[in-house]
């Protein structure tokens, strides 16, 4: 018998994942859908707003990059507001703040009211890429946790898709009126989901964590389906949040306020600790030094130095990227629970640094070879080479980094230092996104575009060592077990893999297969 079809305790065949825990999950992931959009969006509104508000490259660059500021700030203080008022309404803060952000960018007469605007949806993004994720691990059993916690990244590739879409319909408005309606589109969705977030359940780990452990039972009962796999998912959750198992409803578990948390990560961690906060926190740094940002935002710059001159056509190529970017996080979702994080995440960087060499490659030489007496036909392979790169390069980054990063940072943290943990995690990946979007034209100026896609490609070389020694396999181990993954040592490579024999309420995972207890 497989994973897919496993028997509880009671004998009842159980799916993959619980319908109940998937449609919370996928609900949730909406606000990854907003903050997709609004990058998307922005790198076909750009070629509208240079025109119309006469912005230099320096106004660009920091009209780009200024969001992740922002969110950097929205996603250190996400932490504390989602461990004070809880995961939905955190989700429901982040759409109003996206809300706001979207109608004063689709009224801004000016690029100051503009800016603002993008400040103000930044903070959106910091509270959307911290909440999503965690909301997602804490609903999703151990078994689905993986594609579960995937499905934000596939909500951001399937905005960033619908921005791609909204560029390309709305550039036959008139100038002054088209880049407005791409930005102010957003508010729609986000008034939705503000107010509809609420019929979601709260995360049952989180309310734990407040004491109120007879809502969490009311929401495993649900999401579990039986009463006895309810009653055994609240024990480990009680456990892991410090609480006896017969503790009385009402006491909220140590630390539940976020008081200590910063204390514990960064003071005076245990060994799992320091190596946990190392493991979440590089891949995060490490996610963005690929230039999947550089491509996604300056994707019009890069296929119009490749050749492609017409910007109806350079438009429809971004929504190809779009399309490119949501089709392979959906096979990443189908590959993630079978395959495992690392085998899945070292592939993928295989084929970004093999892309993104030659994309280096296919734009220095059309470069060179622009004032050559036979660049036509010297060029023309090196065009095709560059454009096919451009997509290979997303469809590795999409089927492995893209989804590993979230679902991994967001599964590795106890979950007494889960959310704020995260919301670091989601600092320093907004940090790194931000020096990138903010000084990728100036380095391409001063290093050749070519070049700095060659650069992109040794730091994700640097990338695949750092996550190969430092970051062991979690596949198929329950949230409240993964700690004790890194307490045996440093070197990830020699504990790597699905562990020797997970329980797994009624079952035994053991070399990878699924058998029934007797």
């Amino acid at each position: 018998m497989g994973v897919d079809e496993q028997r509880n305790g009671n004998g009842r065949k159980e799916g993959r994942k619980s319908k109940y825990a998937v449609a919370c999950s996928i609900v949730g992931s909406i606000i990854s859908i907003l903050m997709g959009y609004d990058t998307g969006v922005m790198s076909g509104a750009m070629l509208f707003i240079k025109d119309d508000l006469k912005t230099n490259d320096t106004q660009v660059q920091v009209l780009a990059g200024i969001i992740n500021i922002f969110a950097l700030v929205g996603s250190l203080t996400a932490g504390r507001v989602s461990d004070w008022a809880g995961r939905r309404r955190t989700i429901s803060f982040a759409a109003t703040i996206f809300f706001a952000g979207s109608v004063l960018m689709g009224l801004a007469p000016n690029f100051a009211t503009l800016l603002v605007g993008r400040c103000v949806a930044g903070v959106g993004v910091g509270y959307a890429l911290m909440i999503a994720p965690v909301y997602a691990a804490e609903i999703a059993s151990a078994e689905s946790r993986g594609a579960l916690s995937s499905l934000p990244d596939i909500c951001i590739s399937l905005g960033i898709l619908l921005g791609y879409v909204a560029n390309y319909l709305l550039a036959k408005l008139p100038l002054v009126y088209g880049w407005r309606a791409m930005l102010g589109l957003g508010a729609l969705p986000s008034a939705a989901l503000a107010v509809g977030v609420y019929a979601m359940p709260e995360s049952p780990r989180w309310l734990v964590m407040q004491g109120r452990t007879e809502e969490a039972l009311a929401v495993l009962r649900r999401e579990c389906g039986t009463e006895d796999e309810a009653q055994v998912r609240l024990a480990e959750i009680k456990a892991a949040a410090g609480l006896p198992a017969d503790s009385a409803p009402g006491v909220p578990a140590p630390k539940s306020s976020g008081k200590g948390v910063w204390k514990e990560l960064f003071l005076h961690p245990t060994p799992p600790v320091r190596r946990i906060l190392v493991a979440a926190l590089g891949v995060h740094f490490f996610n963005h030094l690929t230039g999947i940002e550089a491509v996604l935002l300056y994707s019009p710059r890069i296929f119009k130095a490749a050749g492609i001159a017409s910007r109806n056509e350079v438009l429809a190529a971004t929504v190809g990227v779009g399309v490119t970017k949501t089709v392979f996080i959906l096979v990443a979702i189908l590959l993630v629970d079978r395959i495992g994080r690392r085998r899945l995440y070292l592939a993928s960087l295989a084929g970004i640094i093999a892309s993104l060499a030659c994309l280096g490659l296919g734009l220095t030489v059309i470069e060179h070879s622009s004032g050559a007496p036979d660049h036509h036909g010297a060029a023309r392979w090196a065009v095709a080479l560059a454009i096919a790169t451009v997509f290979t390069f997303v469809a590795s980054f999409s089927v492995g980094v893209g989804p590993v990063t979230w679902t991994y940072s967001s599964e590795v943290f106890p979950l007494r230092l889960r959310a704020q943990g995260t919301s670091v995690g989601v600092a320093i990946n907004r940090l790194i996104n931000a020096t990138v979007s903010m000084t990728f034209v100036s380095l391409y100026k001063a290093i050749t575009i070519g070049g700095a896609f060659f650069l992109f490609a040794g730091l994700s070389v640097v990338a695949a060592a750092f996550f190969y020694f430092l970051c062991p396999e979690t596949q198929g181990r329950p949230l409240e077990e993964i700690e004790e993954t890194f307490s045996h040592g440093w070197c990830a490579a020699h504990r790597g893999g699905v562990p020797p024999a997970v329980e797994m309420r009624g079952t035994t995972v053991a070399d990878g297969k699924t058998k029934a207890q007797p």
